[in-house]
């Protein structure tokens, strides 16, 4: 056993060698992930079961913004909003939005669902090629980390489009 040991230990030294020559060390940091509760909403309904009452939810934080916002609502297993994050603010037209952000806080939430939204600042709901292909990608990921993407709202201060009732999802 202490042969073993004992090259190993030499093996260790030369490898150590080699490394310092070329560079120095990496730090790494030692980390831990956590929600921050910014703040909070009453929800009278308590439950989430048509995309109207997502609609009534997302309303107040989408309806009025001047530039395109993207919105994760949080569900637990009874389809129960948990957390609501805006996950990207984009420009007048358009966001940019990518799968890792949406599923942060879904993940960090232990979210069994999750529903999607966001605003066209123009007043007109109707969906644009990228939200149904954005809409697609968020599905397929979902399906892989194991969190169902329920919806797909397009918000506006009079009316909203479920790309569900499309057929997109």
């Amino acid at each position: 056993m202490s042969k073993y040991q004992t090259i190993n230990h030499h093996q260790l030294e030369l490898l150590e060698r080699e490394v310092s020559a070329k560079q120095p060390a990496k730090r790494v940091n030692i980390v831990s992930l956590k929600l921050v509760r910014e703040s909070s909403v009453l929800y009278k309904e308590r439950q989430i079961k048509s995309p109207e009452d997502a609609y009534k939810l997302l309303k107040p934080f989408l309806a009025e913004a001047d530039r395109e916002k993207f919105a994760v609502v949080c569900l637990d297993t009874k389809s129960q909003p948990t957390a609501i994050n805006i996950c990207h603010v984009g420009s007048l037209n358009s966001s940019i939005v990518h799968p890792r952000e949406v599923f942060k806080s879904a993940i960090l939430s232990n979210s069994a669902s999750i529903i999607v939204a966001h605003n066209h600042p123009s007043s007109d709901p109707t969906p644009s090629r990228e939200d149904i292909e954005v809409t697609k990608r968020l599905v397929e990921a979902g399906r892989i980390v194991g969190i169902d993407v329920l919806d797909h709202l397009i918000v506006c201060e009079e009316k909203f489009v479920s790309l569900k009732e499309k057929g997109c999802i």
